[in-house]
Protein backbone atom coordinates (compact mmCIF):
# COMPACT_ATOMS: atom_id res chain seq x y z
CA UNK A 1 0.00 0.00 0.00
CA UNK A 2 1.20 3.38 -0.43
CA UNK A 3 2.69 5.46 2.17
CA UNK A 4 5.21 8.31 3.24
CA UNK A 5 8.97 7.68 3.32
CA UNK A 6 9.66 9.80 5.87
CA UNK A 7 7.52 11.13 9.33
CA UNK A 8 5.41 13.87 8.34
CA UNK A 9 5.43 17.18 9.83
CA UNK A 10 1.54 18.17 10.30
CA UNK A 11 -2.10 17.02 10.20
CA UNK A 12 -1.65 19.38 6.92
CA UNK A 13 0.96 16.58 5.29
CA UNK A 14 -1.60 13.81 6.31
CA UNK A 15 -4.72 15.61 4.75
CA UNK A 16 -2.34 16.31 1.49
CA UNK A 17 -1.85 12.53 1.25
CA UNK A 18 -5.27 11.46 1.68
CA UNK A 19 -6.70 13.69 -0.85
CA UNK A 20 -4.10 12.44 -3.33
CA UNK A 21 -3.97 8.11 -2.72
CA UNK A 22 -7.16 7.98 -1.00
CA UNK A 23 -9.10 7.26 2.37
CA UNK A 24 -9.05 5.32 5.09
CA UNK A 25 -5.69 6.38 5.79
CA UNK A 26 -3.55 5.32 8.67
CA UNK A 27 -1.29 7.78 10.97
CA UNK A 28 1.42 5.37 12.50
CA UNK A 29 3.91 6.99 15.21
CA UNK A 30 7.24 5.90 13.90
CA UNK A 31 7.98 4.83 17.83
CA UNK A 32 5.00 3.48 18.42
CA UNK A 33 3.86 -0.23 18.95
CA UNK A 34 0.96 -2.48 20.73
CA UNK A 35 -1.48 -0.63 19.00
CA UNK A 36 -0.05 2.76 20.57
CA UNK A 37 0.01 5.80 18.57
CA UNK A 38 -1.63 4.55 15.61
CA UNK A 39 -4.99 5.90 14.53
CA UNK A 40 -7.39 5.06 11.17
CA UNK A 41 -8.88 8.35 9.44
CA UNK A 42 -11.95 7.68 7.37
CA UNK A 43 -12.91 11.36 6.66
CA UNK A 44 -10.70 14.36 6.36
CA UNK A 45 -12.12 16.23 9.04
CA UNK A 46 -11.22 13.79 11.23
CA UNK A 47 -7.71 13.75 10.59
CA UNK A 48 -6.42 16.94 12.58
CA UNK A 49 -8.08 15.58 16.27
CA UNK A 50 -6.46 11.81 15.28
CA UNK A 51 -2.75 12.94 14.42
CA UNK A 52 -2.60 14.52 17.41
CA UNK A 53 -4.13 11.98 19.41
CA UNK A 54 -1.33 9.63 17.84
CA UNK A 55 1.66 11.90 18.77
CA UNK A 56 0.35 12.11 22.29
CA UNK A 57 0.22 8.34 22.77
CA UNK A 58 3.72 7.42 21.03
CA UNK A 59 5.00 10.95 23.05
CA UNK A 60 3.39 9.24 26.31
CA UNK A 61 4.48 5.16 25.72
CA UNK A 62 7.69 6.06 23.71
CA UNK A 63 9.12 9.58 24.31
CA UNK A 64 8.95 10.71 20.91
CA UNK A 65 5.87 11.30 18.58
CA UNK A 66 6.87 11.64 14.61
CA UNK A 67 4.05 9.77 12.33
CA UNK A 68 4.17 8.21 8.71
CA UNK A 69 1.03 7.80 7.04
CA UNK A 70 -0.07 5.01 4.43
CA UNK A 71 -3.21 4.04 2.72
CA UNK A 72 -5.53 1.80 5.80
CA UNK A 73 -6.57 -1.42 3.77
CA UNK A 74 -10.47 -2.90 4.93
CA UNK A 75 -10.76 -6.39 6.39
CA UNK A 76 -6.92 -7.39 6.40
CA UNK A 77 -5.56 -9.90 7.87
CA UNK A 78 -2.67 -9.82 10.40
CA UNK A 79 0.30 -11.59 9.66
CA UNK A 80 4.12 -11.88 10.78
CA UNK A 81 7.29 -14.00 10.97
CA UNK A 82 9.28 -14.10 13.42
CA UNK A 83 13.04 -13.93 12.65
CA UNK A 84 16.26 -14.48 13.67
CA UNK A 85 19.80 -12.93 12.15
CA UNK A 86 23.12 -13.13 13.24
CA UNK A 87 25.86 -11.02 12.28
CA UNK A 88 27.10 -14.13 10.29
CA UNK A 89 24.62 -13.75 7.54
CA UNK A 90 22.55 -16.28 8.65
CA UNK A 91 18.95 -15.34 8.01
CA UNK A 92 15.87 -17.82 9.42
CA UNK A 93 12.26 -17.34 9.60
CA UNK A 94 11.18 -19.56 12.59
CA UNK A 95 7.67 -19.63 12.45
CA UNK A 96 4.47 -17.30 10.91
CA UNK A 97 2.16 -16.10 13.30
CA UNK A 98 -1.86 -14.68 12.94
CA UNK A 99 -2.01 -11.68 14.84
CA UNK A 100 -5.44 -10.62 13.57
CA UNK A 101 -7.88 -10.49 16.60
CA UNK A 102 -7.06 -7.24 17.59
CA UNK A 103 -9.29 -4.12 19.27
CA UNK A 104 -7.63 -0.46 18.86
CA UNK A 105 -4.92 -2.16 16.56
CA UNK A 106 -3.97 -4.14 19.56
CA UNK A 107 -3.68 -7.75 19.84
CA UNK A 108 -5.49 -9.76 22.00
CA UNK A 109 -4.95 -13.11 20.46
CA UNK A 110 -2.31 -14.72 18.47
CA UNK A 111 -1.24 -18.20 17.48
CA UNK A 112 1.34 -19.83 15.43
CA UNK A 113 1.80 -20.98 12.69
CA UNK A 114 -0.46 -18.82 10.82
CA UNK A 115 -3.16 -20.88 9.76
CA UNK A 116 -4.92 -20.74 6.32
CA UNK A 117 -3.18 -19.52 3.89
CA UNK A 118 -1.85 -20.84 1.09
CA UNK A 119 1.81 -22.60 -0.34
CA UNK A 120 2.31 -19.39 -2.20
CA UNK A 121 1.79 -16.92 0.50
CA UNK A 122 3.64 -18.52 2.83
CA UNK A 123 6.50 -18.46 0.67
CA UNK A 124 6.26 -15.11 -0.17
CA UNK A 125 6.22 -14.03 3.18
CA UNK A 126 9.41 -16.13 4.66
CA UNK A 127 11.33 -14.86 1.50
CA UNK A 128 10.38 -11.14 1.68
CA UNK A 129 11.07 -11.09 5.34
CA UNK A 130 14.51 -12.59 5.04
CA UNK A 131 15.19 -10.35 2.42
CA UNK A 132 14.66 -7.34 4.37
CA UNK A 133 16.53 -8.09 7.36
CA UNK A 134 19.48 -9.08 4.41
CA UNK A 135 18.91 -5.97 3.26
CA UNK A 136 19.06 -3.45 6.82
CA UNK A 137 22.26 -6.09 7.91
CA UNK A 138 20.00 -7.13 10.89
CA UNK A 139 21.27 -8.86 13.91
CA UNK A 140 19.00 -10.34 16.56
CA UNK A 141 15.49 -11.50 16.94
CA UNK A 142 12.35 -9.84 14.79
CA UNK A 143 9.60 -9.76 13.31
CA UNK A 144 8.34 -8.66 9.87
CA UNK A 145 4.68 -7.31 10.18
CA UNK A 146 2.31 -7.86 6.87
CA UNK A 147 -1.59 -7.22 6.05
CA UNK A 148 -3.30 -9.39 3.90
CA UNK A 149 -6.01 -8.63 2.15
CA UNK A 150 -9.73 -10.17 1.23
CA UNK A 151 -8.09 -11.03 -2.46
CA UNK A 152 -5.15 -11.97 -1.11
CA UNK A 153 -2.59 -9.31 -1.46
CA UNK A 154 0.10 -8.95 1.18
CA UNK A 155 1.45 -5.68 2.42
CA UNK A 156 3.99 -5.01 3.90
CA UNK A 157 3.59 -3.32 7.09
CA UNK A 158 6.72 -2.86 9.51
CA UNK A 159 9.86 -4.67 11.42
CA UNK A 160 9.39 -4.77 14.75
CA UNK A 161 12.95 -4.51 16.48
CA UNK A 162 12.43 -6.99 19.24
CA UNK A 163 10.99 -9.82 21.07
CA UNK A 164 7.58 -9.36 20.72
CA UNK A 165 4.80 -10.14 23.29
CA UNK A 166 3.40 -12.98 20.90
CA UNK A 167 6.85 -14.86 20.74
CA UNK A 168 5.61 -18.08 23.35
CA UNK A 169 3.63 -19.52 20.54
CA UNK A 170 6.52 -19.51 18.29
CA UNK A 171 8.84 -21.26 20.95
CA UNK A 172 6.07 -23.98 21.52
CA UNK A 173 5.75 -24.84 17.74
CA UNK A 174 9.46 -24.88 17.41
CA UNK A 175 10.95 -25.57 20.60
CA UNK A 176 13.55 -22.99 19.88
CA UNK A 177 14.34 -20.65 23.15
CA UNK A 178 14.22 -17.18 21.57
CA UNK A 179 15.50 -15.25 24.25
CA UNK A 180 18.57 -17.84 24.54
CA UNK A 181 19.13 -16.97 20.15
CA UNK A 182 18.89 -13.48 21.51
CA UNK A 183 21.56 -13.61 23.47
CA UNK A 184 23.59 -15.89 21.63
CA UNK A 185 23.80 -13.54 18.22
CA UNK A 186 24.71 -10.90 20.66
CA UNK A 187 27.43 -12.75 21.71
CA UNK A 188 28.79 -12.89 18.09
CA UNK A 189 27.78 -16.99 18.10
CA UNK A 190 25.80 -18.20 14.65
CA UNK A 191 22.44 -19.38 14.69
CA UNK A 192 21.36 -22.50 15.58
CA UNK A 193 19.42 -25.29 13.63
CA UNK A 194 15.87 -23.91 13.55
CA UNK A 195 13.69 -27.29 13.44
CA UNK A 196 10.65 -27.68 11.51
CA UNK A 197 7.39 -26.16 13.05
CA UNK A 198 5.37 -29.00 14.84
CA UNK A 199 1.64 -28.44 15.93
CA UNK A 200 -0.23 -25.24 17.00
CA UNK A 201 0.10 -22.92 19.72
CA UNK A 202 -2.68 -19.80 20.44
CA UNK A 203 -1.88 -17.25 22.95
CA UNK A 204 -4.31 -14.74 25.13
CA UNK A 205 -3.35 -12.14 26.16
CA UNK A 206 -4.84 -11.31 29.90
CA UNK A 207 -5.41 -7.73 30.08
CA UNK A 208 -6.79 -5.47 33.01
CA UNK A 209 -10.03 -4.48 30.40
CA UNK A 210 -13.19 -4.65 31.04
CA UNK A 211 -14.45 -5.90 27.39
CA UNK A 212 -18.39 -5.23 27.96
CA UNK A 213 -17.29 -1.97 28.41
CA UNK A 214 -15.74 -1.03 25.14
CA UNK A 215 -12.26 -2.90 26.45
CA UNK A 216 -12.23 0.40 29.20
CA UNK A 217 -8.72 -0.18 31.37
CA UNK A 218 -9.78 -1.20 34.74
CA UNK A 219 -6.97 -0.20 37.38
CA UNK A 220 -7.89 -1.98 41.09
CA UNK A 221 -6.81 -4.64 42.97
CA UNK A 222 -6.53 -8.74 41.92
CA UNK A 223 -8.28 -10.49 45.14
CA UNK A 224 -7.99 -14.07 43.52
CA UNK A 225 -5.96 -15.30 41.03
CA UNK A 226 -5.64 -19.14 40.18
CA UNK A 227 -3.96 -19.44 36.71
CA UNK A 228 -4.98 -23.49 34.72
CA UNK A 229 -2.78 -25.83 34.21
CA UNK A 230 -2.46 -29.02 32.62
CA UNK A 231 -0.73 -30.60 29.33
CA UNK A 232 -0.18 -27.93 26.92
CA UNK A 233 -0.66 -25.01 28.73
CA UNK A 234 1.75 -22.40 29.77
CA UNK A 235 0.99 -19.48 31.75
CA UNK A 236 3.63 -16.44 31.14
CA UNK A 237 2.61 -13.89 34.34
CA UNK A 238 3.64 -10.49 35.48
CA UNK A 239 1.16 -10.27 38.56
CA UNK A 240 0.29 -12.09 41.76
CA UNK A 241 -2.86 -12.61 43.82
CA UNK A 242 -3.18 -9.38 45.75
CA UNK A 243 -1.51 -7.31 43.55
CA UNK A 244 -2.54 -3.86 42.78
CA UNK A 245 -2.72 -3.37 39.34
CA UNK A 246 -1.48 0.64 38.13
CA UNK A 247 -3.39 2.93 35.50
CA UNK A 248 0.41 3.73 35.11
CA UNK A 249 1.62 1.16 32.88
CA UNK A 250 0.09 -1.12 29.66
CA UNK A 251 -3.09 -3.02 30.99
CA UNK A 252 -1.44 -6.78 30.48
CA UNK A 253 -1.16 -8.36 33.16
CA UNK A 254 -0.52 -12.43 32.01
CA UNK A 255 -0.37 -14.47 29.20
CA UNK A 256 -2.28 -18.05 28.75
CA UNK A 257 -0.49 -19.99 25.87
CA UNK A 258 -2.13 -23.42 25.13
CA UNK A 259 -0.49 -25.82 22.73
CA UNK A 260 -1.98 -28.70 20.46
CA UNK A 261 -1.07 -31.02 17.84
CA UNK A 262 -3.50 -29.55 15.95
CA UNK A 263 -5.14 -25.98 16.13
CA UNK A 264 -8.55 -28.29 16.63
CA UNK A 265 -6.93 -29.54 19.78
CA UNK A 266 -5.48 -25.92 20.62
CA UNK A 267 -8.93 -24.64 20.63
CA UNK A 268 -10.25 -27.49 23.09
CA UNK A 269 -7.52 -27.34 25.18
CA UNK A 270 -7.93 -23.50 25.46
CA UNK A 271 -11.70 -23.76 26.28
CA UNK A 272 -11.08 -26.06 29.04
CA UNK A 273 -7.52 -23.46 30.51
CA UNK A 274 -9.79 -20.62 30.39
CA UNK A 275 -12.55 -21.97 32.12
CA UNK A 276 -10.29 -22.95 34.82
CA UNK A 277 -8.87 -19.52 34.83
CA UNK A 278 -10.09 -17.35 38.01
CA UNK A 279 -9.80 -13.97 38.40
CA UNK A 280 -11.38 -11.48 41.01
CA UNK A 281 -11.20 -8.24 41.84
CA UNK A 282 -10.64 -6.30 37.98
CA UNK A 283 -12.25 -6.53 35.21
CA UNK A 284 -10.45 -9.03 32.60
CA UNK A 285 -10.17 -9.46 29.22
CA UNK A 286 -11.25 -13.35 29.91
CA UNK A 287 -14.75 -13.13 29.11
CA UNK A 288 -14.28 -11.97 25.42
CA UNK A 289 -11.26 -15.12 24.97
CA UNK A 290 -14.38 -17.54 26.08
CA UNK A 291 -16.51 -16.20 23.62
CA UNK A 292 -14.33 -15.95 21.00
CA UNK A 293 -13.56 -19.43 21.24
CA UNK A 294 -17.46 -20.50 20.60
CA UNK A 295 -17.41 -18.50 17.07
CA UNK A 296 -16.99 -20.43 13.59
CA UNK A 297 -15.84 -17.14 12.51
CA UNK A 298 -12.53 -17.59 14.53
CA UNK A 299 -12.49 -21.90 15.06
CA UNK A 300 -13.27 -21.75 11.03
CA UNK A 301 -14.49 -25.70 12.15
CA UNK A 302 -14.80 -25.62 8.04
CA UNK A 303 -11.70 -24.06 7.15
CA UNK A 304 -13.42 -20.69 6.56
CA UNK A 305 -11.41 -18.31 8.52
CA UNK A 306 -12.85 -14.77 9.14
CA UNK A 307 -11.43 -12.83 11.30
CA UNK A 308 -9.74 -9.14 10.41
CA UNK A 309 -8.00 -6.51 12.37
CA UNK A 310 -11.43 -4.60 12.87
CA UNK A 311 -13.42 -7.59 13.40
CA UNK A 312 -13.83 -7.60 16.88
CA UNK A 313 -15.21 -3.74 17.05
CA UNK A 314 -17.36 -4.65 14.02
CA UNK A 315 -19.03 -7.78 13.80
CA UNK A 316 -18.24 -9.18 16.89
CA UNK A 317 -18.89 -6.03 18.36
CA UNK A 318 -22.97 -7.04 19.73
CA UNK A 319 -21.29 -9.98 21.65
CA UNK A 320 -18.90 -7.87 23.45
CA UNK A 321 -21.42 -5.63 24.88
CA UNK A 322 -23.20 -8.11 26.23
CA UNK A 323 -20.24 -9.78 27.91
CA UNK A 324 -20.60 -10.45 31.70
CA UNK A 325 -24.46 -9.10 31.27
CA UNK A 326 -25.95 -12.36 32.52
CA UNK A 327 -23.61 -12.38 35.68
CA UNK A 328 -21.71 -15.16 37.00
CA UNK A 329 -22.46 -18.87 37.82
CA UNK A 330 -24.86 -18.85 40.59
CA UNK A 331 -26.13 -15.37 40.22
CA UNK A 332 -28.92 -14.21 38.34
CA UNK A 333 -28.51 -11.19 36.14
CA UNK A 334 -31.50 -9.33 38.33
CA UNK A 335 -29.26 -9.72 41.37
CA UNK A 336 -25.35 -8.54 39.05
CA UNK A 337 -26.83 -5.88 37.58
CA UNK A 338 -25.47 -2.48 38.91
CA UNK A 339 -26.38 1.19 38.53
CA UNK A 340 -24.11 4.15 39.08
CA UNK A 341 -25.60 7.34 40.70
CA UNK A 342 -24.31 10.81 40.99
CA UNK A 343 -24.46 11.81 44.59
CA UNK A 344 -23.06 14.72 46.52
CA UNK A 345 -20.53 14.37 49.84
CA UNK A 346 -19.19 17.22 51.13
CA UNK A 347 -19.91 19.64 48.40
CA UNK A 348 -18.76 17.09 45.96
CA UNK A 349 -19.82 15.17 43.48
CA UNK A 350 -19.41 11.30 43.22
CA UNK A 351 -20.83 8.40 41.19
CA UNK A 352 -21.31 5.72 43.19
CA UNK A 353 -21.93 1.50 42.34
CA UNK A 354 -24.96 0.15 44.00
CA UNK A 355 -26.55 -2.76 43.33
CA UNK A 356 -29.89 -1.52 40.68
CA UNK A 357 -32.20 -3.15 43.37
CA UNK A 358 -30.93 -1.19 46.33
CA UNK A 359 -30.66 1.85 44.20
CA UNK A 360 -34.43 1.48 43.39
CA UNK A 361 -34.89 0.85 46.83
CA UNK A 362 -33.89 4.31 47.89
CA UNK A 363 -35.64 6.20 44.82
CA UNK A 364 -38.55 4.59 45.91
CA UNK A 365 -38.14 5.49 49.80
CA UNK A 366 -37.33 9.40 48.29
CA UNK A 367 -40.64 9.59 46.23
CA UNK A 368 -38.40 9.59 43.06
CA UNK A 369 -39.06 8.00 39.45
CA UNK A 370 -39.46 4.13 39.87
CA UNK A 371 -37.94 3.72 36.43
CA UNK A 372 -33.75 3.71 36.79
CA UNK A 373 -32.12 6.75 34.52
CA UNK A 374 -28.38 4.59 34.90
CA UNK A 375 -27.71 1.98 32.82
CA UNK A 376 -27.64 -1.68 34.40
CA UNK A 377 -25.45 -4.15 33.73
CA UNK A 378 -23.13 -6.89 35.24
CA UNK A 379 -19.58 -4.86 33.69
CA UNK A 380 -20.51 -2.07 31.16
CA UNK A 381 -20.06 1.52 32.86
CA UNK A 382 -22.27 3.91 32.69
CA UNK A 383 -20.97 7.68 32.17
CA UNK A 384 -23.70 9.87 32.70
CA UNK A 385 -26.90 10.33 34.72
CA UNK A 386 -29.04 13.30 34.09
CA UNK A 387 -26.97 16.76 33.23
CA UNK A 388 -23.83 14.97 34.71
CA UNK A 389 -20.98 13.48 32.81
CA UNK A 390 -18.22 11.53 34.89
CA UNK A 391 -15.40 9.93 34.31
CA UNK A 392 -15.67 6.12 33.24
CA UNK A 393 -12.14 5.11 34.99
CA UNK A 394 -9.21 6.15 36.42
CA UNK A 395 -7.11 8.22 34.51
CA UNK A 396 -4.90 11.60 33.57
CA UNK A 397 -6.41 14.34 31.47
CA UNK A 398 -4.54 14.82 28.54
CA UNK A 399 -6.84 17.30 26.30
CA UNK A 400 -9.68 19.64 27.34
CA UNK A 401 -11.54 20.00 23.98
CA UNK A 402 -14.77 22.02 25.37
CA UNK A 403 -15.21 25.43 27.76
CA UNK A 404 -17.32 26.45 30.33
CA UNK A 405 -20.71 27.81 28.35
CA UNK A 406 -19.49 26.01 25.08
CA UNK A 407 -22.92 24.73 23.49
CA UNK A 408 -22.17 21.27 22.54
CA UNK A 409 -24.09 18.19 20.67
CA UNK A 410 -24.38 14.85 22.09
CA UNK A 411 -20.90 12.91 20.76
CA UNK A 412 -19.23 16.02 20.62
CA UNK A 413 -15.27 15.57 22.22
CA UNK A 414 -15.39 17.48 26.02
CA UNK A 415 -11.91 15.72 27.09
CA UNK A 416 -9.49 13.09 26.19
CA UNK A 417 -8.49 10.57 29.11
CA UNK A 418 -5.52 8.70 29.16
CA UNK A 419 -5.24 5.38 31.20
CA UNK A 420 -2.71 2.30 30.82
CA UNK A 421 -1.16 3.79 28.10
CA UNK A 422 -4.34 4.42 25.80
CA UNK A 423 -6.23 7.36 24.95
CA UNK A 424 -10.01 7.37 25.77
CA UNK A 425 -12.32 10.29 24.57
CA UNK A 426 -14.91 11.38 26.41
CA UNK A 427 -17.86 13.04 24.38
CA UNK A 428 -20.90 14.38 25.50
CA UNK A 429 -24.21 12.25 26.43
CA UNK A 430 -26.90 15.12 25.30
CA UNK A 431 -26.88 18.08 24.19
CA UNK A 432 -27.01 21.54 25.94
CA UNK A 433 -24.53 24.23 27.54
CA UNK A 434 -20.91 23.03 29.29
CA UNK A 435 -21.34 24.03 32.68
CA UNK A 436 -18.76 23.12 35.45
CA UNK A 437 -15.98 22.11 33.54
CA UNK A 438 -13.36 22.96 35.72
CA UNK A 439 -10.66 20.13 34.90
CA UNK A 440 -7.36 20.60 33.58
CA UNK A 441 -4.15 18.91 31.38
CA UNK A 442 -2.29 16.75 33.63
CA UNK A 443 -5.19 16.09 35.97
CA UNK A 444 -5.83 13.19 37.52
CA UNK A 445 -9.13 11.40 37.92
CA UNK A 446 -10.66 8.77 39.14
CA UNK A 447 -13.49 6.53 37.90
CA UNK A 448 -16.98 8.35 38.71
CA UNK A 449 -15.19 12.20 39.20
CA UNK A 450 -17.36 14.74 37.72
CA UNK A 451 -15.59 15.89 33.75
CA UNK A 452 -18.63 18.40 33.97
CA UNK A 453 -22.55 19.17 33.39
CA UNK A 454 -24.13 19.55 30.07
CA UNK A 455 -27.45 21.41 30.70
CA UNK A 456 -30.16 22.51 28.60
CA UNK A 457 -29.77 26.43 29.60
CA UNK A 458 -26.64 28.49 28.83
CA UNK A 459 -24.82 30.09 31.93
CA UNK A 460 -26.43 33.41 32.91
CA UNK A 461 -24.44 36.39 31.72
Amino acid sequence: MPGTADPVASADEVVAFAREHGLPVAIKAAFGGGGRGLKVARALEDIPELFDSATREAVAAFGRGECFVERFLDKPRHVETQCLADRHGNVAVVSTRDCSLQRRHQKLVEEAPAPFLTDEQNERLVEASKAILREAKYEGAGTCEFLIGVDGTISFLEVNTRLQVEHPVTEEVTGVDLVREQFRIAAGEALSEIPPVRGHSIEFRINGEDPAANFMPAPGTIRTLKFPSGPGVRVDAGVEQGDTVSGNFDSMIAKLIVTGATREQAIQRARRALTELEIEGIPTVAPFHRAVLQEDAFTAPNGDFRVYTTWIETEFSDTVRNLGAAGTAGESAEEMATERVIVEVGGKRLEVVLPAALAAAGRARAGGPARRSGRRSGGAVRTASGTALSSPMQGTIVKVAAMNGDEVAEGDLIVVLEAMKMEQPITAHRAGFVRNLVLEVGAGVSAGTLICDIEDAPIPE
